[in-house]
């Protein structure tokens, strides 16, 4: 019996990355799944985004666990749509324990990068989106009166400027850094405001990960033009690239019963990036 036995999670950006890793993590963990992911492109990101056939492989993926998944294309920046998924979620699970506010993007490099659009994009996934994903479970957590856990996902640039000259500080490496830099307050402000009823709240800050948001051409294929960004991203650790389960595993253990007193804490999960 794993640690979330009998337990639901709620995770945006499921279809493949961090969000999957998380997704199965949990499931195997005990857990059952909701999630949700846009799979569909976004202008300002340059890069190919997750798809339908991703987000049907989450599912695949949980229920090889003999774990249940109900997954839906949905926009995080679409309050309704965020709420409709969660209930038709908690209409065939029962509840909701966990909430995992994962969705983002890494607008942050290339032509696109320099358009005011980027900022908006990135303030509006990873800002305004988490807000919407916490708001969508909270009253359901209260209302079960059992308690539960809140993990948003940051970044080691949420806890450092990574910008280190003017060429690469664009618009949507600006939105990023701020958005991540955000969600800290948020999670500070929820886990005040929760902890009356045993919901903790705590953020991850990952170093980059071996996932498509990172390892793909366009961010990756970019260190020969800007290696003072690679040079303020660059990990402690004798590792480029951390892999995505390193942060699922963070993440099981936050929502776990052994984290049960653990909450308005940034836990790097940076092979010492943030140190640097």
């Amino acid at each position: 019996m794993g640690n979330l036995e009998g337990k639901v999670a709620f995770i945006s950006g499921g279809a493949r990355g961090q969000g999957r890793a998380h997704a199965v993590r949990l499931a195997r963990e005990g857990a059952d799944i909701i999630t949700f992911d846009i799979a569909g492109q976004i202008d300002s990101v340059p890069y190919p985004l997750a798809t339908k056939d991703d987000l049907e492989e989450t599912v695949r993926q949980v229920e090889a666990l003999g774990r249940k998944a109900l997954a839906r294309q949905a926009d995080v920046r679409d309050q309704a749509a965020v709420e409709a998924v969660l209930a038709e979620g908690i209409g065939e699970l029962g509840r909701v324990d966990v909430v995992m506010a994962n969705a983002g993007i890494m607008p942050v490099v290339g032509p696109t990068s320099t358009k005011v659009s980027a900022w908006h994009d990135a303030i509006d996934i990873m800002l305004t989106g988490v807000v919407y994903t916490l708001e969508a479970a909270v009253p359901t957590m209260i209302e079960q009166n059992e308690g539960g856990s809140i993990v948003i996902t940051s970044s080691v640039a949420g806890l450092k400027g990574t910008a280190r000259s003017l060429r690469t500080n664009t618009y949507g490496l600006l939105g990023y850094t701020a958005a991540k830099h955000g969600v800290i307050g948020v999670m500070r402000s929820y886990a005040n405001a929760l902890a009356g009823y045993n919901i903790r709240v705590n953020t991850l800050h990952p170093t980059g990960a071996n996932t498509p948001m990172v390892a793909n051409d366009a961010f990756l294929g970019s260190a020969d033009q800007f290696p003072e960004l690679f040079e303020a991203m660059s990990n402690a650790l004798p590792v480029q690239l951390i892999e995505a389960d390193d942060v699922a595993n963070a993440a099981a253990w936050l929502v776990s019963d052994e984290a049960r007193y653990v909450t308005g804490v940034s836990l790097p999960v940076d092979a010492g990036a943030s140190v640097r």
